[in-house]
């Protein structure tokens, strides 16, 4: 089967298999990317973590020392982590899900 190119061009049509376990996603409107942001910094303040504008609960931290990188993203309702470790030197990466945030990073850090 063939597609229309963006120049007029028809090209053919490759199936990728990972599109069989890529979640469906609604359609979004122009300008739907967002950020998450740090709560307003008084001075003398230190925020160590994100979250996202619309919802507060959903947030995310990041932690490194010399040798590793701990990312925690927080489910969408707060009650669970995701945590990904990443190895610096070699970018050799892990990830792990648990209820606690600590659970995840001692998981995923084990998993490297």
């Amino acid at each position: 089967m063939a597609r229309p190119c963006r120049f007029g061009k028809v090209a053919p049509m490759f199936t990728d298999p990972r599109d069989a376990e890529r979640p469906t996603r609604p359609k979004a409107a122009g300008g739907a990317w967002t950020s998450f942001v740090a709560e307003d910094a008084t001075p003398g303040t230190v925020f160590r973590s994100l979250h996202e504008q619309v919802n507060p609960r959903h947030r995310l931290r990041v932690e490194h020392d010399p040798h590793t990188l701990l990312i925690h993203l927080s489910d969408e309702d707060g009650p669970g982590w995701t945590t990904v470790a990443v190895d610096r030197p070699t970018r050799q990466w892990a990830v792990a899900q648990e209820r606690r945030q600590s659970d995840a990073a001692r998981v995923a850090f084990e998993r490297l």
